[in-house]
This record gives C-alpha cells, sequence and structure tokens, in this order.
C-alpha cells in the first residue's frame, strides 16, 4: 500500500543520495538514473519499468522540500516501531493513529480535522487529489512533483525508412509508410530532404496503453544518387564539359537545371580546366533557404582528329616554342632539393 512506501522504503537508498544530499545533486543523480532506467531504453523489461517507478517514486517525495519534511518526520516516528493499518500491532500504535496525529495534533483519530479519509490525506501530500500514487513516467505531467507523472502516459515513439529518388527528395512529396505495429501513415516529406536525414514525426508513433498524446515516428530517408546532379548541403553541383577552344578562346554556354531547363553560363577566355562557375539561386529551395548551382568546368580533351585538326594543332605548338606548362611546377620542385 502507499503508506508503506513512505514507512518501509528507505527513499534516500534508493536514490543512492546521503540524507543531506543538496537539491542539485539530487536531481543530477535523479536524471542519471531515470536514463539508465527509463523503460524506453529497455523496451519490455519489467524489472526496469519497475525500478524506474521506484526512482521516480523516491524522487517525487524528495525533491519536494514540504514532502521530504514530513516524510523525514514520518520515518522519525516509524524507526521505533512496526506501523500497521489498525490498530494493536507490535509497535502498540496503528499506522491512522500516528498518521492522525500529525495532522491532528494527536488524538488518534480514524479521519483528519477535514474529514477526509487516508487516501485524501496522502493523495493531497503529492499534488492531486483522491487516490495515492499512480503509475510513474519520467517526464513529468499535471498532479504531481517534476520527473513524476500520474497522468496518461505518452505511447512509444517508432522508426521507419523509405528511400526517396533525387528529384523528390529536393521537390518533396507525399508517401505511405508502414508503422511497426502495422498501421498505413500517411506523411509528407518536406522539400530539401537529405539523404541518411532523420524526421521526427509527432503523434505518427505508437498508442498510448492508457489515453494518452500517441508517440513520435523517427523516420530515416534515404536518397538515391542522380546521373547529373549531386548536391552540397542547399548548393547543387554539376560537370559540363567544354572544348579546348571554349576554353582557351571563351564562350557562353548552356548548362542543366534540376527543373529541366537550362541557363546560359559565360566562360571566360584563359579558363582552366576544373574551374567551378556559380549561378546563384538556381540550387536547392527548402524552409533553411535557397542555394545556388555549382558549375564546375571539364575540358574535354579529343581522342580522335581530322588530319587537318592535327596541322592546325602542329601550328599552334610550333607558335607556341619552348613554353612549357610544366615550368613552374619543375622549378618549385627543385627549389624543395
Amino acid at each position: 500500500m502507499a503508506s508503506q512506501d513512505w514507512f518501509d522504503k528507505d527513499f534516500y537508498a534508493v536514490l543512492g543520495v546521503s540524507k543531506d544530499v543538496d537539491e542539485k545533486d539530487l536531481k543530477k543523480q535523479y536524471r542519471k538514473l531515470a536514463r539508465q532506467y527509463h523503460p524506453d531504453s529497455h523496451p519490455g523489461d519489467d524489472a526496469a519499468e519497475a525500478k524506474f517507478k521506484e526512482i521516480s517514486e523516491a524522487y517525487s517525495v524528495i525533491s519536494d522540500p514540504e514532502h521530504r519534511a514530513e516524510y523525514d518526520q514520518m520515518r522519525a516516528m516509524g524507526s521505533g516501531a512496526r506501523f500497521q493499518q489498525g490498530p494493536g500491532g507490535p509497535g502498540g500504535a496503528g499506522f491512522e493513529d500516528v498518521f492522525g496525529g500529525m495532522f491532528n495534533g494527536g488524538g488518534g483519530g480514524r479521519r483528519g480535522a477535514s474529514n477526509a479519509d487516508f487516501e485524501d490525506l496522502l493523495g493531497s501530500m503529492f499534488g492531486g487529489g483522491g487516490g495515492g500514487f499512480g503509475a510513474g513516467s519520467f517526464g513529468g505531467g499535471a498532479g504531481g512533483p517534476a520527473g513524476f507523472q500520474t497522468g496518461p502516459r505518452k505511447g512509444r515513439d517508432q522508426s521507419a525508412s523509405t528511400t526517396l529518388g533525387f528529384m523528390t527528395a529536393i521537390k518533396g512529396d507525399t508517401v505511405e509508410l508502414q508503422g511497426q505495429d502495422g498501421r498505413v501513415v500517411k506523411v509528407r516529406i518536406p522539400a530539401g530532404v537529405e539523404d541518411g536525414q532523420k524526421i521526427r514525426l509527432r503523434g505518427k508513433g505508437g498508442q498510448s496503453p492508457n489515453g494518452g498524446e500517441p508517440g513520435d515516428l523517427i523516420l530515416t530517408v534515404t536518397v538515391r544518387p542522380d546521373p547529373v546532379f549531386t548536391r552540397s548541403g542547399l548548393n547543387l553541383e554539376v560537370t559540363v564539359p567544354v572544348s579546348f577552344a571554349e576554353a582557351v578562346l571563351g564562350a557562353t554556354i548552356e548548362v542543366p537545371t534540376v527543373d529541366g531547363k537550362t541557363v546560359r553560363v559565360k566562360v571566360a577566355p584563359g579558363t582552366p580546366n576544373g574551374k567551378t562557375l556559380r549561378v546563384k539561386g538556381r540550387g536547392i529551395e527548402s524552409k533553411k533557404g535557397k542555394g545556388d548551382l555549382l558549375v564546375h568546368l571539364e575540358v574535354a580533351v579529343p581522342n580522335h582528329l581530322s588530319s587537318a585538326q592535327e596541322k592546325a594543332l602542329a601550328d599552334f605548338v610550333a607558335a607556341s616554342g619552348d613554353e612549357s606548362p610544366r615550368e613552374d611546377l619543375l622549378r618549385l620542385a627543385r627549389q624543395g632539393r
């Protein structure tokens, strides 16, 4: 019974703290134990759940200054006697006599000054009414001290996964998922979701066992790669080939965009291989903002030349003299030896 928790249990020992523990150290120890034995960390483990309830019950008393003072007084009064519900026990005094004496100034009566029975009195000590202790749950709740919930318990969080195409992930979509309990849930995937991203869907998880709010659904998203585009944050990246002549002489080229259209980009004369050009605002758009399109230029080297092209290239080499693009590299290498 609830009365025995006050007289027969050592709440300080349950929490592993001394009787003079201060509020800061008490809260630190409780959080440590609550994380260790929380039911969500031990699904299906009845022993862990029972331990968690025991910890929560102890903390609900010790963390409240008034409740703690009452508990210490009751423990001190009961240290030399065994308290019972009725009179005539080994200690010579009934529990209700002692309990009534604490609240009524003595007299051994079975009822308090306000005609409330034992459960009303005990319930009022915990900030609620009518009915002693409820099943504890981490996170607090209405009608009970912080960290001890007497109301309905939230349902368990569940996990799910889905695979999206690259374009679908960029634009967003509505998909249907099957939860761990077999329910089919329709959810909206926001625009711009990334590969490996986890999305918390409020209220889409497991149902509460006693009328509380449902849990959440933790969705992990996998995004299939695209043959044209890659992404870096909100920026899209694309590699675009340019001819040797376009890189040397300069040109205006067409670059694909994610919406299936193209944008014209200017390549400056003398552009080296690997040069990156930025097209503002043509990346991924999401609630976080809008990215850019990064165009990586790749000079295409022909693998076959016509006779005319070979002659033109030979003339170009002859006109270049002994100039070598490796001269600076070789000079730096020699200096480093």
